[in-house]
């Protein structure tokens, strides 16, 4: 059963494009890392595009696993991930530069995205962590301050995410997500803090009472740059939805997720911008957020992924920009099915993401 549902949902993520970052999740290395500050020396396709030493941490080591100098967290995906200080006294600062497999295309919309943990033993938290694209290998910022963007090396366009909040969570993966229409040079990109010191926006982390130690330092994994294909008429009949009735319960068409996962798929991004979109065009209406699933599994395991599911979702607006009092939440486990859960056709069915507007 599990099998057929990851190649259904392979199936569906080969419609919106293939991911062009080279080696994405920093699987492919010429080594396992011995000590720290070997991401420039050991990641194939990837490299430090100043004179910072982004660390590389791979499950496999004995001295640069999961568990680290700086804390703990698992890979996003496969079995490795970097770490970088994206804030660091006298403007220090770390980034990773990957290539892609293809430059981008003119007047060509894509979404790029990646994954991002705050280490434990980070004292400050920070808001904006940014994409610089580039038509060269920009590996010749000589200098381990931050990337001062007009004093590039090659033509560029810088990409900020404006975040709303603070990316705090050291528990969690978070997705870091924007969309990018190409001018049609950018064959590299570069993942960081282009702010100085005095520029970045900090907040200070609750369990840090003593002024010390003051960095941010973050863990990344899995990058990807997808182009937004054009919508066809199945896509289409999603985006006609916008004609929405208050209080009617309406069921995502493309929202999915992995087997037994809370965290939003890509192909989930088109639709939810959508709906986004018309909730800031119509300031008066509210949203709630209903989670499903089927009945295969613990009822107390299917009743927190359905919540789990139902927040991811609200929590995507919220990071877009949404005024939280506008958003509400609630998960069924399969208490609420659509139909039998006697076939694989009606269980996928059940499991399923509503919601439901509301006039304030």
């Amino acid at each position: 059963m599990r099998i057929l549902n990851i190649l259904f949902l392979l199936s569906v993520g080969f419609c919106y494009g293939q991911n062009l970052v080279v080696n994405p999740s920093f699987e492919i290395c010429k080594s396992t890392p011995e000590s720290i500050g070997q991401f420039d020396f050991l990641v194939t396709s990837w490299n430090s595009p100043n004179y910072g030493s982004t660390d590389y941490f791979k499950g496999s080591s004995k001295t640069q696993g999961f568990l680290n100098y700086r804390g703990f967290q698992e890979a996003k995906s496969g079995n490795s991930y970097v770490g970088c200080y994206l804030l660091s006294e006298d403007n220090y600062r770390e980034y990773i530069q990957g290539k892609l497999s293809s430059i981008l295309e003119f007047d060509t919309e894509y979404t790029i995205s990646f994954y991002i943990s705050l280490a434990e033993e980070s004292m400050l938290s920070i808001k904006n962590i940014d994409i610089m694209l580039v038509s060269e290998n920009a590996s010749d910022y000589e200098y381990g301050t931050f990337i001062d963007i007009n004093l590039k090396k090659s033509e560029s366009t810088l990409l900020k995410t404006n975040s709303k909040q603070f990316y705090s969570d050291k528990m969690n993966w978070i997705k870091v997500s924007s969309t990018y229409r190409a001018r049609g040079f950018e064959k590299y990109f570069i993942i960081g803090n282009f702010n100085s010191d005095k520029n970045t926006v900090t907040k200070r982390e609750p369990n840090f009472k003593k002024k010390k130690d003051h960095f941010a330092y973050y863990y990344i994994d899995e990058i990807s740059v997808i182009e937004n294909k054009t919508a066809t008429i199945e896509d289409k009949k999603t985006i006609e939805i916008l004609t929405f009735q208050p209080e009617k319960t309406y069921t995502f068409k493309n929202v999915l997720f992995d087997f037994d996962k809370a965290e939003l798929l890509d192909v989930s991004i088109e639709e939810l911008d959508k709906l986004y979109q018309h909730l800031e065009e119509n300031k008066t209406l509210n949203i709630t957020i209903y989670g499903h699933t089927d009945n295969v599994g613990l009822d107390s395991r299917n009743k927190e992924l359905s919540e789990q599911r139902a927040e991811a979702v609200s929590n995507y607006f919220i990071q877009k920009g949404l005024n939280p009092e506008r958003v509400k939440w609630f998960g069924f486990g399969a208490d609420a099915p659509l139909t039998t859960n006697d076939t694989e056709e009606n269980r996928a069915k059940n499991r399923r993401v509503e919601f439901k507007l509301s006039n304030k």
